[in-house]
């Protein structure tokens, strides 16, 4: 512990601690929470141009995504010195139309990463599944007719026996008498 105090002074004007738990002031908590706004700011407002191409703009958007991560963090740590509860307080990631940003498990995607191939089909509804049938239903429909017994009612089989009995019977007579 006394090799993070001694580092400690070197780093107040300059570079983010790596990990929130290495900050024991929560003033300084507060500047880095601050500063990863910053970024998360510039960062989303760089996004927002889908002339970047798609590589830089995975590259920004997963940037953004790792910056909300680390916020948690320094949140998490604020919380831990004895300030502000941010995640409670604090206002939920919108898009431009109010709704609150789109995204699986905490992955979220900004600007023009909405657009890119693979993330539109994430947030298209699928169509709604036709109802399962149940047993009931799917016996409603069955009836005599299914079963084919009441196939010698309409006349047209009898009529496809009688010319199939003709042409076997003429078969095997002519099969009989031939030799």
């Amino acid at each position: 512990s006394s090799g993070i105090n001694a580092e400690w002074p070197l780093r107040r004007g300059g570079k983010r601690p790596y990990l929130a738990t290495e900050c024991h002031s929560l003033q300084e908590a507060e500047k880095w929470r601050h500063q990863i706004i910053k970024e998360i700011a510039r960062k989303v407002s760089q996004i927002q141009n889908a002339g970047l191409g798609e590589f830089r703009i995975r590259d920004l958007n997963d940037e953004i995504n790792k910056l909300i991560r680390e916020k948690g963090h320094w949140q998490d740590r604020i919380v831990e010195l004895g300030g502000p509860n941010y995640h409670k307080i604090g206002p939920k990631m919108l898009d431009h139309e109010g709704k609150e940003l789109p995204g699986n498990r905490g992955y979220k995607y900004f600007g023009a990463a909405k657009d890119l191939p693979g993330v539109r089909e994430l947030f298209e509804e699928a169509p709604p599944q036709p109802p399962r049938k149940n047993r009931g239903d799917l016996m409603k429909d069955i009836d005599a007719y299914y079963y084919g017994y009441l196939d010698d009612e309409d006349g047209v089989l009898l009529k496809l026996e009688v010319e199939v009995e003709k042409k076997g019977f003429f078969f095997a007579f002519s099969q009989k008498y031939s030799v």
